[in-house]
Parts: C-alpha cells; structure tokens; sequence
C-alpha cells in the first residue's frame, strides 16, 4: 500500500505511527506518548541537538542518532530504549554531572530541576567518572536575575528562547570544549550589559537551577515554562 504524499508511516518500538514529512522522531514519539528523554528540546525553539539524551537506534544502522533533529522516513524502524541507549543516556547524565558543580541539596531548583528528574527516571545511581570540579563565575551582578554557571548543562535554551523569541539576542557561547559557558552582552557582567529586556524567558527556560530569580532560597525555584507557541507566533506576524 503506498503512502500518501507528505504523509509517512514508521514503527517506534513496535508501535505503527503516522507523521508528516517534516517532523522528527521526537515530535513523532511525544505525539504518540512515547517517551523519549531530552534537556535541550524545547517545543516552538530551533532544535539544537546539544544534550544527546534523545538519542535512538535506526533499524538497519550500527549509529545511534539525535531523534530532536532527525526527519522521519517511510518504512524507518525506530528504538527508543534498547539497554545500549539506556547505558549511552547513563553515561551522558554521567557526564553532565562531572563536568560542572551539581549539589541538588543546596540548589534553588531541588526537586524542580529536568536534570534531577532524568537522572531519577534513567536510573543513574552514581557517578563513574572523576568530578573536574571546575572554579565557575556565579554572576548576580542583575537586578533580578542570577546566573550560576556551576548548574549550567549547555543546553542553549537561554540563547535560543532570548534571541528567537525575545529578539534581544543577550545570549552566547563562550570558550571550547569544557571550558564553554554562556556568556550575556559579548561577555559583560549581566547586569551591565544593554541588550538584557529584563523579560526572564531565560531564566524560566532553564532546565537546571543555572538561571533563577533572586531572593529564591533552597528548592523554591518551580520554574514557569511561557508559551512560546503563542510568543512566536506574535513575533512572527510582526516582523514579517
């Protein structure tokens, strides 16, 4: 039986799903309530592939791949929690941790931070690699707003929500490597710098307790997710 056109017909774990031509396998599973992990992914924002916990096996490839930016293709054969993609999120989770200065304990985002929550849903019980313990800048050189770059996981959330939606282009990326951070107004204190609109999308955006509100203390900082649809939408048909 053929397909109709622009529409496609894949198997996720199994299950036969439909999709149009241009989404991804992510937006595909999460129709269907399939779970599939990401920290990066954001609905209505550029997709960017940075954190790679949304990675999935391709029937008939030896690779594993970025669901978040991989278009669907008829007939594709799609798994999405293999005990090799469980092991790989592991060792990213594992990574992520490592890599930067993670104390839920004390952390304005406890039991309100993506990262913990993955980590308890994944099952990552500890840590197999070395702690770098990096010396991080906490900037609260704002008015309202505090970034600690030691919760900071790279997603880009923060760049892409202030400069596709907001417009004002405040956020970027810094350095190489495990040296990479963001960085506000071409590297001002950000509370210095003029581009910043005060309007806290990034800060809401946030996944960890990277970006928060001043004057929140210890597990009370619940953030709340703007609807970027509708904000994009406004955006667009101004500027068009």
């Amino acid at each position: 039986m053929k397909s109709v056109v622009g529409i496609k017909t894949l198997k996720i774990d199994d299950q036969d799903v439909g999709a149009t031509e241009n989404q991804t396998i992510l937006e595909v599973a999460r129709e269907n309530n399939i779970f599939i992990p990401s920290l990066c992914y954001v609905k209505s924002l550029t997709k960017a592939a940075a954190c790679r916990l949304c990675l999935v096996e391709l029937k008939g490839s030896s690779r594993l791949v970025a669901s978040c930016v991989t278009k669907v293709e008829e007939g594709m054969e799609v798994i999405t929690n293999s005990e090799r993609i469980k092991k790989t999120r592991k060792a990213i989770l594992a990574l992520l941790f490592s890599e930067r200065n993670h104390t839920c304990a004390v952390c304005v985002s406890n039991n309100h931070c993506d990262l913990q929550k993955l980590s308890q849903l994944l099952e990552m019980d500890h840590v197999p690699y070395p702690y770098l313990y990096p010396k991080m800048p906490v900037d609260a050189s704002h008015s309202r707003f505090v970034a600690d770059h030691n919760r900071c996981i790279l997603c880009s959330a923060c760049i892409r929500v202030c400069s596709e939606i907001e417009g004002a282009h405040n956020w970027d990326f810094a350095g190489r490597g495990v040296q990479t951070r963001v960085v506000t107004d071409l590297a001002s204190p950000w509370g210095e710098g003029t581009r910043c609109t005060e309007c806290g999308k990034c800060v809401q955006i946030c996944p960890t307790g990277a970006l928060f509100e001043k004057g929140r203390s210890v597990a009370e900082m619940a953030k709340k997710r703007p609807n970027l649809a509708y904000l994009r939408s406004v955006r667009e048909v101004r500027y068009d």
